[in-house]
Order: structure tokens, then C-alpha cells, then sequence
């Protein structure tokens, strides 16, 4: 059985323990009225299986939303505060988010702001949610094709990492949380970027320890600066470009929509591609993971008409300050620096090592 991890204000627990400590939390806590928010695909693969593991007499009222990032915004929280009204919701309900990265961080705002906040606990089902969009506290949403530029820092009751919920995923899904797997080596630990270096030797049922370990890294991280202070900022390690380049495809309707992983892969190589401009990181390490990212994502067609419209969406990422644009970039694997300035011109070299690099 995999450990419990002791988090600012909340544990999370693995597979079966974990809906054993879900039954004693709500048996004990006795909520007025349980809610379960899901969006279309989760509540079609994923829920059966959460209620098999609950008591025969557990009862709920389910929430369905739209799924997708696009609709990661106000109107479908304005939509689901509405439902739980409707339904009788008080302060003293519990809103159990069964889903993805959207489901948690959208879940988490909609039941910190709901008659000013209510008890939620997380429940991902994806990958890149059970690595990263649902541990640390973070919620929030979209606006427009801005990502995550509402929101607030609460953290869940409980959150429940049960790695059998994988098994319905997509295979781009997986590669999506693969890549914040990726950066926590890169960011904290190479021993921890080396396990991945041939990820084709591990299978599903392998996975649960690097999963935990990944967690476990993110939440080193977070426990000594929850609010974002400095050492947090290093976790955005590819998504200043990242975020960029997401939002960008996002909003074009004549670019193929990523998944946040994608976005995030191409931005780790630009940024490392940056380290080794600006903080000496060492070339044949660029190489390393340049191609290790692209051995497990496609390359993706950035034309040069694009870059432009990139660069322009930097100004909004969360990182910047008096007008600054702040990269975190890396002297080392395990070694981040953060608010590290550069210029345009680097930024589109960055682009055109990209670019000539083989699939």
C-alpha cells in the first residue's frame, strides 16, 4: 500500500485507502447534502467505478459539465452555482470532484466562492490532474483564452489519487501529465528525470510509485511556499511559452487545440533551449532533453506568422511583475533559476532550435 502524504491542511491517499478514508470522512463530517461535480467523459468512465467503492446506501447528487479546457470558465461556474442552489446546497454540503485538471480546479473555485465556501474534496482522474492541477491548492478558471487568471489558493478535504481510474485514459491524456512528470525531474530531482529516460520499460500497474514520487516533489515544494513567494514560481518551469503558445492555439481556429501536457512539453524545451543561452546549462543536456520530450510528444507546427502572436500573450502570464516578463529557467537538471529576464530575440531563437529539430 502506498503511504499517505501529509499536505498544508490536507492528506492524500492512494487507491483503496483512499475511499476508506473518504467513508470515515464523510460518516464523521455528516454533511447536509453530498454533490458530485463530473464533466461528460468522467461521468461516463470514471463514476461507476467511484461508486463501487462507496457504501450500497451512499447517495448524491451529480453535476455534469461540459468537458473540455474551453469550458474552464465563469459561465459554467455561474452555471453550476445555480444547480447547487437549485438543489438545496448549503454551507454545510460537500462538493466531490471526479475528474480532470478542468473538473479540479474549476470544482475547488466553484466551492471556495459558494456561500463563501463550502467543504470539496479531489478526486482526479487524469494523469496530469493526479500529478499536478489538483495538489496544492490552487483553483480557478479561464478567461477567455487566459489561463487560470481567476481564482483562489484553498485546499480540498482529501484528495484521492486511485491510479486504476488511468485505465480509461486516453493515450494523449497520459502524455499530457507525463510532461509534469518531465518537469519535476528537471526542476528538482535528475534521478528522478533519469526513471523516465525510457519510460517504454514501465507499465500501468509501475507507474503508482513514480506517480507518488512525483507528488511527493510538488509537494516539497508547495509546503515551503504555498503562496508563491519564490521557490513555487519554479514549478512554472515551460509554461511562461507553454501557457503562451496553449492559449494561442486555443483562441485560433485554425490551429489544432493542445492538451495543457503538449503545450507544456514544447514550452520545457524553448525554456531549457533559453537555459543554456542565459545560465550555462550544459549543451549535451539541452540535447538529452530535447529529445527525450520529443520521443514522447509530436512536434507541433509553429509557423512564423505565429510567434508574433505568442510573444504577445507573455504579458499575461501569472509570473510577471512591474511589467516584467519572468522566466524560470535552469543552471542544471535539479537546479531552477527564477525570474530570469531575456529579450525577444532570444525568445525567437528559442523558436527556430524548435523548429529544425527531427521528429
Amino acid at each position: 500500500m502506498l503511504q499517505p502524504i501529509s499536505c498544508n491542511g490536507y492528506d492524500i491517499f492512494f487507491n483503496e485507502d483512499g475511499y476508506t478514508r473518504l467513508r470515515e470522512y464523510l460518516e464523521q463530517k455528516n454533511h447536509s447534502k453530498v454533490f458530485i461535480l463530473t464533466d461528460e467523459n468522467t461521468h461516463q468512465h470514471c463514476l461507476s467505478h467511484f461508486m463501487a467503492n462507496m457504501p450500497a446506501d451512499f447517495t448524491a447528487e451529480v453535476i455534469e459539465i461540459e468537458a473540455g479546457e474551453i469550458h474552464k470558465n465563469i459561465e459554467t461556474c455561474s452555471q453550476v452555482w445555480q444547480v447547487l442552489s437549485e438543489m438545496g446546497a448549503d454551507r454545510k454540503s460537500v462538493l466531490i470532484n471526479v475528474g480532470g485538471g478542468v473538473v479540479t480546479d474549476l470544482g475547488g473555485f466553484v466551492a471556495s466562492t459558494f456561500m463563501r465556501g463550502i467543504d470539496f474534496v479531489n478526486i482526479p482522474t487524469s494523469l496530469l490532474a493526479m500529478v499536478d492541477a489538483s495538489v496544492g491548492g490552487k483553483t480557478g478558471v479561464d478567461l477567455g483564452a487566459l489561463k487560470n487568471q481567476v481564482g483562489v489558493i484553498n485546499v480540498p478535504d482529501i484528495l484521492i489519487v486511485d491510479t486504476d481510474m488511468l485505465r480509461t485514459l486516453p493515450p494523449e491524456q497520459m502524455r499530457s501529465g507525463l510532461a509534469e512528470m518531465l518537469k519535476h525531474g528537471l526542476i528538482y530531482d535528475e534521478n528522478y528525470w533519469n526513471a523516465f529516460l525510457d519510460l517504454s520499460a514501465f507499465q500501468l500497474d509501475d507507474l503508482d510509485t513514480l506517480i507518488r514520487d512525483s507528488i511527493i516533489i510538488k509537494n516539497k515544494i508547495v509546503m515551503q511556499d504555498p503562496r508563491e513567494a519564490g521557490l513555487r514560481k519554479t514549478l512554472n518551469f515551460g509554461h511562461t511559452l507553454g501557457h503562451a503558445i496553449e492559449s494561442y492555439f486555443l483562441q485560433n481556429p485554425d490551429k489544432p487545440t493542445l492538451l495543457h501536457g503538449e503545450a507544456i512539453a514544447i514550452g520545457m524545451i524553448l525554456e531549457t533551449f533559453l537555459s543554456a543561452e542565459l545560465e550555462g546549462f550544459p549543451h549535451e543536456k539541452l540535447e538529452q532533453v530535447t529529445s527525450v520530450i520529443l520521443s514522447y510528444f509530436r512536434k507541433v507546427e509553429i509557423e512564423t506568422e505565429d510567434l508574433e502572436h505568442i510573444i504577445a500573450y507573455l504579458k499575461y502570464d501569472k509570473k510577471n511583475s512591474h511589467g516584467n516578463i519572468n522566466f524560470v529557467l535552469l543552471k542544471d537538471i535539479g537546479s531552477p533559476v527564477i525570474d530570469v529576464r531575456t529579450d525577444n530575440e532570444k525568445i525567437l531563437r528559442s523558436f527556430a532550435y524548435y523548429k529544425i529539430q527531427d521528429i
